[in-house]
């Protein structure tokens, strides 16, 4: 069975809202756009960062791996949204070299 017939198989099962999230998935796959995350030249060296924010990516992701929770994140954070943290991981997901660089650099 290809990979394309598994998901087709899958499909039928899934929740309207799964179902969005996998269009999202791929549609950021196809453009490599992610919205909600911004990189400015002028705004801490170009890192990218949550749209109308100056938050990193990398400070998210870092915060993610010392243990803290997405509700900690939105309460330490409170310009952010759940969606946002959604885009700083697909951002992660798809660019986690970068970010893990930036959080080297960062920590050091």
């Amino acid at each position: 069975m290809t990979v394309l017939e598994k998901v087709r198989e899958l499909l039928p099962d899934m929740l309207p809202g799964e179902k969005a999230q996998v269009l999202q998935w791929l549609a950021r796959d196809i453009s490599g756009a992610f919205p909600g995350i911004e990189s400015t030249p002028s705004v801490l060296g170009g890192e990218p960062c949550i749209l109308r924010t100056r938050i990193p990516v990398w400070l998210l992701v870092q915060a993610r791996k010392l243990g803290s929770r997405e509700s900690d994140l939105l309460k330490i954070y409170p310009a952010l949204r759940a969606e946002d943290l959604t885009n700083a991981w697909a951002y992660y997901s798809a660019h986690k070299q970068e970010i893990e660089q930036q959080i080297q650099e960062n920590e050091e």
